[in-house]
């Protein structure tokens, strides 16, 4: 009989994602005891007691700063999310956002609300006040995109068939993303350099302690007057002091961002909206599924893809018999490991092993079955972190 996982889920997760998990070997709610793996969206995790049984932990949505990714990889723990999968639900919030500000929608929307219906004078209210919110077109301004993965490059190329010229800039570009990315984007060398071009600026990169404040007072005093701003990536990526000084010398024309901080939130030149950028019923489905997927390839044969404290790593089964082995990147891993099985009389069918930064991770497939003396000599090496036996069909 094949073995339940039970998956503890925290906030409201799509139920197409939940379908990928069968119910004949899958148990998901919200208070499960000595869950396998958790799923999450928004819930914050940072003072949340984490069971000792938890194996995984899934993002459904692409940023994880809501779980204590460190605290995970000293115990061996990948943290799955889902890149890209909202990726085009951003895009169009993006474009709604550079047309809110490059037509006044928002203080046009103000004036609106207030006329009175009952008025005579209605309509020549109306017409003596639209003057006051002429806007620009488009086409023919300048976008400059700082961060060119999926979500850049898709908002890129949108912008393109607008008419807008683009400007890209992204220090850290992944080879499938240069290749995705409109041959017509203009490269910039640098931050700066984008701020220095641009007509509008939209940031699409994580929150890191390198990307923190990294559009600030000192490169804001680069832009053209009237430059919109537009930051549907992440809060504390804009220095929220240096936005607004430059909103009152009239550096920025806009700021269009998904993060409603009580320090921007009355000015009149910033939109601020209630981080709606991957809410949307398609972008909710997309990240739901693609992140059960992961949790599944993971739980049952030890497949890692899109782990934020993980390499990459997917090996077809050979044998019935595959242990999972999370470790510190420190020499003679393999070593020990390979001893230790030889010790019990295993013989290794095929191995991977791969790294990222100080974290490894293997995959054995062995001939035969894998006894509890041998997962408790593997757990004893010292800088394993976890181990996991995954025999198939059981």
């Amino acid at each position: 009989m094949a073995r339940q996982f039970k998956i503890l889920v925290l906030n409201q997760i799509s139920a197409n994602g939940l379908k990928r998990l069968p119910a004949e070997s899958y148990v998901a709610g919200k208070d499960l005891a000595d869950p396998d793996a958790v799923l999450v969206r928004s819930a914050d995790m940072h003072k949340m007691e984490i069971p000792a049984t938890v194996k995984a932990i899934g993002r459904a949505g692409a940023g994880t700063n809501n779980i204590p990714v460190k605290a995970m990889s000293g115990r061996g723990v990948p943290v799955f999310n889902a890149p890209g999968a909202n990726a085009n639900a951003v895009k169009e919030l993006v474009l709604a956002g550079m047309l809110m500000a490059a037509r006044n929608l928002a203080p046009a929307q103000r004036f609106v609300e207030k006329l009175d219906p009952g008025s005579a004078e209605l309509d020549k209210t109306v017409e003596d006040g639209k003057k006051n919110f002429a806007g620009v077109e488009l086409a023919g301004q300048t976008l400059g995109v700082i961060g060119l993965g999926k979500i850049g490059c898709l908002v890129a190329d949108a912008a393109i068939k607008l008419g807008m010229n683009v400007l890209g800039y992204d220090p850290e570009i992944t080879v499938d993303a240069a290749w995705s990315l409109p041959a017509q984007v203009k490269k910039a060398g640098s931050v700066a350099d984008v701020l220095k071009n641009a007509n509008f600026v939209t940031l699409h990169v994580p929150l890191l302690e390198a990307t923190r404040d990294l559009v600030n007072e000192k490169n804001l005093g680069l832009v053209k007057p009237a430059t919109v701003l537009l930051n549907f990536s992440r809060e504390g990526v804009v220095n929220d002091a240096a936005a607004l000084a430059a909103l009152d010398s009239g550096q920025l024309g806009w700021y269009v961002c998904d993060f409603p901080s009580g320090r921007i939130l009355k000015h009149a030149k910033v939109v601020a909206l209630p981080h709606l950028g991957a809410s949307t019923r398609e972008a909710e489905d997309n990240c739901a599924v693609m992140v059960a997927d992961q949790l599944r390839a993971y739980l049952e044969h030890g497949n890692i893809a899109n782990a934020v404290n993980f390499p990459n790593v997917e090996m077809e089964r050979e044998s019935r018999f595959r242990v999972a082995i999370a470790n510190a990147n420190v020499p003679n891993m393999l070593g020990q490991i390979s001893t230790a099985m030889a010790n019990a009389g295993l013989n290794i069918h095929n191995m991977v092993n791969k790294s990222r930064g100080d974290m490894a991770y293997t995959l054995v497939d062995v001939d035969s079955p894998v006894g509890n003396p041998v997962i408790a000599a593997l757990r004893g090496i010292e800088g394993v972190l976890a181990v996991h036996y995954l025999p198939a069909g059981e």
